[in-house]
């Protein structure tokens, strides 16, 4: 009873510091009309990709549950112990500009990187301008073979290029983050529309 308290309390702290966008778990994750491949996400419920610093990639379009499954996955892996961060793209990207100005930018960067698993929702919303692209670069190399990233975003990852913006920084991110990457690409309409009013 003590035992389980004493873990109950520790990943409540986990999470917390988690900063999660929603309190999901990977027995509610709805598999209902294929949109997404069940056996694949409970391979990955196991957390292995972590241990062998794996990164996973999320697709598909608004609304149809990325950041839920994502969040799970993250639920998951502090359950198992890991260090989880969960970061939504453009507040990233936005915190680590103003890192820059008050001089504590190298600083955030290592709080990123101790992290055994980072999560970036909702990436290339909008694209990257050269901040941005150089702070990508350097998250994504100080995890590099070192840790796991998940990364959700609307748009396949064919189009990044384009998002990220100079070819021989987006080259050097993508060659980092989807080479061995686990792929999970989600598919049907809306859940917030076929859930809503």
């Amino acid at each position: 009873c003590e035992w389980d308290e004493r873990y109950n309390r520790k990943l409540d702290r986990a999470t917390q510091r988690a900063h999660f966008r929603y309190k999901a778990n990977v027995e509610q994750i709805a598999f209902d009309n294929n949109r997404v491949d069940k056996n694949q996400v409970l391979r990955l419920a196991d957390c292995e990709f972590i241990k062998r610093k794996e990164n996973i990639i999320i697709t598909g379009s608004t609304g149809i549950g990325k950041s839920y499954l994502a969040s799970a996955l993250g639920h998951q892996a502090c359950s198992l112990g890991y260090r989880v961060l969960y970061q939504h793209n453009t507040k990233l990207f936005a915190r680590m500009k103003i890192a820059k100005a008050d001089g504590s930018y190298l600083k955030e960067l290592a709080k990123i990187e101790k992290h055994h698993l980072l999560l970036i929702d909702d990436f290339g919303i909008v694209p990257l301008d050269a901040q941005s692209r150089s702070t990508l670069l350097e998250i994504i190399e100080d995890r590099h073979e070192k840790s796991s990233t998940i990364i959700t975003s609307q748009l396949p990852v064919n189009k990044w290029h384009e998002v990220i913006g100079e070819q021989t920084i987006a080259d050097a991110i993508l060659d980092r983050l989807v080479h061995d990457s686990h792929r999970i690409e989600m598919k049907g309409e809306s859940l917030r529309k076929k859930n809503g009013p």
